[in-house]
């Protein structure tokens, strides 16, 4: 997994409460299980016509918004069915970091599992993160998940809290199977222990 210390990037601002995963992947898209080449078709009911041509409107079709890392969400994205090819289209797409004041809980947890940033704030503390994302002549806001702290664009600063064992993890690049990989030694002693006392196994 890729490993995330801090990010600076164009942040989009998606002023939409109640987000689901199949807007962000709709059930067409589900029958890869691999992690790449869903980016193509984030969001794609909003992104595109049935004819395939982009709609002029929406956020990510716009610049300086097309291939933003950085999305500012209204409350509770996320939400819907538990697919985790959610935050492997968000990934591939190029998102590094998801700002909301709520999330679903099966998403915010497969964000840390794929390199994914999710940032809870407060609505006041979105509004502004909002307003700063809708800035098309500076966009940008940088995170820093060893300070924890987000940049704003006027030099203010956003905190925000995260489960320090989720942190470590993000840091490291480690997923459950890094994590695992972890003990690779232990592991391989037990096998071996195992075989000799139970080669019937």
């Amino acid at each position: 997994m890729q490993k995330f210390v801090n990010h600076s990037g164009t942040a989009a601002p998606l002023d939409i409460i109640n987000i689901d995963t199949d807007m962000i992947i709709p059930k067409q898209f589900l029958k890869t299980i691999k992690r790449t080449g869903l980016g193509a078709n984030l969001f794609d009911e909003m992104r595109f016509d049935t004819d395939g041509s982009e709609k002029p409107d929406f956020i990510l079709n716009r610049e300086p918004w097309r291939g933003a890392s950085i999305l500012v969400a209204g409350d509770n994205f996320g939400c819907g069915s538990s697919r985790e090819h959610a935050p492997w289209a968000l990934l591939d797409y190029g998102v590094r970091v998801v700002i909301s004041t709520s999330f679903a809980d099966i998403f915010y947890n497969n964000c840390f599992k794929n390199g994914i940033l999710p940032i809870v704030v407060s609505a006041d503390e979105r509004d502004a993160l909002m307003a700063d994302a809708s800035d098309a002549e500076n966009p940008m806001l940088k995170v820093d998940l060893m300070t924890q702290e987000i940049h704003r664009p006027n030099g203010a600063t956003v905190s925000f809290d995260i489960d320090p064992f989720r942190k470590q993890c993000l840091i490291e690049g480690l997923d459950d199977i890094g994590l695992t990989l972890q003990k690779r030694s232990k592991i391989e002693a037990y096998e071996a222990s195992r075989k000799n006392s139970h080669p019937w196994l």
